[in-house]
């Protein structure tokens, strides 16, 4: 599990000019989702969705979080992902699946995210876009 802090600028998908920088967010790489603080998401007016995730804290506690989606950017990198409205209680975190749509790995050794290379496709993808030009 990595855990070192990057800044990152969160934005209202529907509203891009409404957006907050959050100078901290701890990078997880033993975390699925990304949360961020609730008063960030209200900030920029992200609202919550109607489905609320339960989850089980790692000492066993089953908690209830609202989620909604924003934009993440990391330096020149951008995702939209899901979010758990985090509470004041719950650290704000950077989550594998945003990591994974930001297309970066966390650099256990320097405490940093790095370019984690080409995406990988199917192959047959590149056919079809070869077929598609004839």
């Amino acid at each position: 599990m990595g855990l070192f802090n990057v800044g990152c600028l969160i934005a209202n998908p529907q509203d891009r000019t409404r957006s907050a920088r959050v100078p901290k967010v701890m990078v997880d790489t033993g975390s699925e989702l990304t949360w961020i603080r609730q008063k960030h998401l209200e900030k920029i007016g992200v609202e919550p969705e109607e489905k609320k995730l339960r989850l089980i804290t790692a000492d066993g506690r089953e908690i209830v979080r609202a989620i909604g989606f924003a934009i993440i950017r990391v330096g020149e990198e951008i995702t939209i992902d899901e979010v758990v409205f985090a509470q004041k209680s719950d650290f704000q975190r950077l989550g594998t699946r945003a990591l994974e749509g930001l297309n970066v790995k966390a650099d256990l050794r320097n405490k940093k995210l790095i370019d984690a290379g080409p995406v990988a496709v199917p192959g047959n993808v590149i056919q079809i876009a070869r077929d598609s030009k004839r």
